[in-house]
């Protein structure tokens, strides 16, 4: 019994480090961050590094565009043009957050989970720029390369 245990243990140890975000560390990497241009904003979405739901990562669609994924204990950031956005998450129901972004802003999205019914529910939430830069601070890089340029 003990050893069954002992070997639960260790694959549940497994499951949870698989299911983290890996890259480096926003304070690790911060200076070589590309500065913001003049006519663009900056957009950061990131997830806290809890193991609610950790399996649970669902795309972060903007406007329509998959721009990234909500991992736990990740961070990536995007940098578009002013306007009007939609940031939505969905699995069994979609969430959403609307905001505008400005030139020379950076807006920060929070997404959190929450049980649903079959499914957690990831969603968006929009937070100060404080609250959002301190939290992502010990979080991993997740961004897919492609969703950097534009």
């Amino acid at each position: 019994m003990l050893r069954m245990l002992k070997s639960i243990s260790i694959l549940a140890a497994g499951v949870l480090l698989v299911a983290c975000a890996s890259g480096p560390r926003y304070a690790d990497m911060k200076s070589s961050i590309p500065p913001l241009a003049a006519d663009k904003g900056r957009i950061y979405f990131y997830r806290s590094n809890s193991m609610l739901g950790a399996a649970i990562q669902p795309s972060i669609v903007l406007n329509g565009e998959k721009v990234g994924d909500s991992q736990p204990g990740g961070f990536f950031y995007i940098d578009r043009p002013p306007g009007k956005y939609e940031a939505m998450c969905g699995t069994e129901v979609e969430r959403k957050a609307s905001f505008v972004l400005s030139a020379g802003q950076e807006r920060f999205v929070k997404t959190t989970i929450s049980m649903g019914a079959v499914a957690g529910h990831v969603t968006p939430e929009l937070v100060d720029s404080a609250a959002g830069m301190a939290a992502i601070q010990s979080l991993h890089f997740t961004a897919p390369k492609t969703a950097q340029n534009h």
